[in-house]
């Protein structure tokens, strides 16, 4: 029997398969070296636990004795959890798209036993289909390679890493690159994606000139950008928002309404429990892919809070509570912290929780069944293989308390069905995402049970992520920080410890999160511009990634340079600014010809585009007076927009140089609004104050 060395892992993914007749390594040295020792190749397979086909090509390859044997006769396995090693997927993943032209989960990657890759793909079946080998075919060819023409796929190999490590060379010295396969950096009409005699700038035209290109990817029918399959696209959305504010474009807040109204009302947003699934199938939102990340719905929250602060539409309210809610129950570690996803599948069929046929509609509602099925769309036929996906087809029209009680009875039915498995590590990255939800809407709702999650998460997070050399880790499982945090780790926990601190105004989130930008700076900069996306002491990879594309979650490049223009405007730090604009004016052509893998680029040259109003409020918390000068700056969407508050006694020990040398007009509640070294009088006046924000 094989010695599976998974057992001792924390990741779920990785423990799904600890069981395996394959003869599985975690990706380390003791793998590397058994991989030198054989001369074998390696087989490097990238997953996640909530993973479809993951969980597909597990049940019909590696439980399979036959390919395990075939599999541990020829070559080391390693698996490795995406979501634990963003770093070794992006490099792998382009190996992949390389090779192939395309990529996705589970990547299935062949490497020299010094890591350099030379044949990949995605799933492989267990028979040959669809044009498709099957994978013991693979299994047997390219071990065949490795025994009989091995100059070949070392040639490959070498072709492979040097292009990998060029387009890591390009990327750091013009200060941009595209998330393409690795052979390629251009763009559509084949000229390159960037040139360094290009003279970029940060100004507001470039953001009409995005939005202009996603009016031309537009779907005005069921919202959202492209055809089918459809993702969410919060960052885009956030974009859309922020130009309905700065400049009035009526479209751009009509293309955002469309498409959070089309999700709302789909299939791919849970319309009993809250939270959105992954992506959808089709164009018009109906079929999703079940599975629900952390990710998604920490950044579509705070789109939909931002949406119904610009229109004072109750539905996008009521989406936002639903969606904190869900996480609330169903996500929240015992710890404080917030699980990474739930599956698609249950016991092995994708979506069973959550789909339902008309009879079982009928046996929970009754008489209330034609009502609810005429409002959700529920049919004898269903929607989807014979059941029905809820989505919502006819507006409330005065029934909202029938139709809200019909969705708790049938939520509580729903709970008594198996559940899908959930994935319990806590990634540094998500829960930074989803502390800026928790902690805006505490401030924009006045739910103290948000601010409360929120801090708790916080707390947690910045004790039980820190390793003994003080250095965040990327994910806690089981009492235990594993992995190195990249670079999108420290900026979205800065993100959400900023977003955290303006809505407590509690000196250690802000601290936390200045330390955090201290470490991009000291760690993660790269000489030529931007930030690579490991640290400077990283484990030593056969390329040091640098991805600038934003994708389901934004590049850590883009939140870097957000947080640090955010916290240049609360400190009067220059370097963080000129580091911040650096890599957004490098980044700017290709934000404004491809804006939707640019979407959160497009925010932080928002940012910079725009004076920021830095807003130091200098009163007693808990003051009515304090209150309503803080209302001011909370009662709509302002992206422009940082504040600050500390008592008189405490304002000039703040940790926060926006607040120092601020004493009170006549002994009331006072604030400031400052632009750069330029300030607006003192005031007392709500009325003044709102006169004075430009953002």
């Amino acid at each position: 029997m094989p010695e599976n060395r998974l057992a001792g892992e924390t990741s779920p993914y990785l423990l799904q398969h600890a069981h395996n007749p394959v003869d599985w390594y975690p990706w380390g040295p003791e793998a590397l070296a058994r991989a030198r020792e054989l001369d074998r190749p390696i087989f490097l397979s990238i997953g996640y636990a909530a993973c479809h086909w993951c969980h597909v090509m597990e049940r019909e390859s590696f439980e399979d004795e036959a390919t395990a044997g075939q599999m541990n006769a020829d070559f080391v396995a390693i698996k490795v959890d995406r979501e634990e090693r963003p770093d070794l997927d992006a490099i792998y993943m382009d190996a992949v798209q390389a090779l192939t032209g395309s990529g996705g989960w589970p990547m299935s990657v062949f490497l020299t036993p010094d890591g350099r890759p030379f044949y990949g793909g995605t799933y492989f079946p267990d028979t040959p289909r669809h044009g498709m080998p099957s994978f013991r075919q693979v299994l047997a060819s390219i071990a065949g390679v490795w025994r009989d023409d091995r100059a070949r796929a070392e040639a490959v190999a070498d072709r492979l890493s040097g292009a990998l490590r060029a387009r890591a060379a390009h990327v750091h010295e013009e200060g941009q690159g595209a998330q393409a396969p690795a052979s390629s950096l251009v763009g559509p009409e084949g000229r390159p994606l960037f040139s360094s005699t290009q003279a970029p700038s940060i100004a507001p035209g470039l953001l009409d000139e995005a939005t202009k290109a996603l009016a031309e990817g537009f779907d005005p029918v069921h919202g959202g950008f492209g055809g089918a399959p459809k993702f969410p696209a919060p960052m885009t959305i956030e974009h859309l928002l922020r130009r309905s504010v700065r400049s009035g474009d009526a479209q751009a807040l009509a293309m955002a309404q469309r498409t959070l109204d089309a999700m709302a009302a789909g299939g791919i947003y849970d319309q009993l429990g809250g939270g959105f699934a992954r992506y959808a199938t089709d164009a018009e939102w109906l079929v999703p892919h079940f599975e629900k990340m952390l990710y998604d719905n920490a950044q579509l929250a705070r789109v939909y809070l931002h949406a119904w602060q610009v229109t004072g539409e109750g539905r996008y309210r009521e989406v936002v509570e639903e969606t904190l809610d869900y996480l609330l129950r169903e996500m929240a570690t015992p710890e404080g912290g917030f699980a990474a996803s739930q599956d698609a599948d249950t016991e092995g069929e994708e979506g069973a929780t959550y789909v339902w046929t008309a009879a079982e509609v009928a046996d929970v509602l009754g008489a209330a069944a034609p009502l609810f099925a005429d409002a959700y769309d529920v049919t004898e036929r269903g929607n989807w293989e014979g059941r029905t996906i809820l989505r919502r087809v006819r507006p409330d029209e005065g029934l909202e308390s029938r139709l809200r009680e019909a969705r708790r009875r049938l939520l509580a039915r729903r709970r008594e069905r198996p559940q899908p498995a959930r994935d319990g590590k806590v990634i540094a990255a998500w829960n930074g995402l989803t502390l800026a939800a928790l902690a805006e809407a505490a401030s924009a709702f006045g739910r103290d049970d948000y601010r409360a999650a929120a801090e708790r998460a916080a707390g947690f997070l910045l004790d039980a992520l820190r390793g003994p050399d003080g250095r965040l880790r990327r994910s806690w499982k089981d009492g235990r920080a594993l992995a190195a945090a990249v670079l999108e780790d420290h900026a979205d926990l800065a993100e959400g410890l900023l977003a955290l601190y303006q809505g407590t105004f509690h000196d250690r989130w802000f601290v936390a999160a200045r330390e955090l930008g201290e470490m991009i700076l000291g760690h993660f900069t790269d000489p030529a511009g931007g930030w690579f996306d490991t640290a400077d002491d990283h484990e030593a990879l056969i390329a040091r990634p640098k991805g600038l594309q934003d994708n389901a979650l934004p590049s850590g490049g883009a939140m870097a340079a957000t947080v640090l223009l955010r916290l240049a405007a609360l400190t009067g730090e220059g370097r963080y600014r000129a580091a911040a604009e650096s890599a957004v004016a490098a980044v700017a052509p290709l934000a404004g010809r491809y804006p939707t893998g640019f979407a959160q680029w497009l925010v932080a040259h928002d940012l910079a585009a725009y004076p920021i109003d830095e807003v130091a409020v200098i009163g007693e918390p808990d003051d009515a007076a304090t209150a309503a000068l803080l209302a001011v700056v909370r009662e709509r969407f302002r992206p422009g927009v940082v504040v600050a508050l500390a008592s008189p006694a405490a304002s000039g020990s703040s940790a926060v140089p926006l607040l120092h040398d601020r004493p009170q007009l006549h002994g009331r509640a006072t604030a400031y609004v400052c632009r750069g070294f330029a300030c607006e009088k003192p005031t007392t006046s709500p009325e003044e104050l709102v006169s004075q924000l430009a953002g």
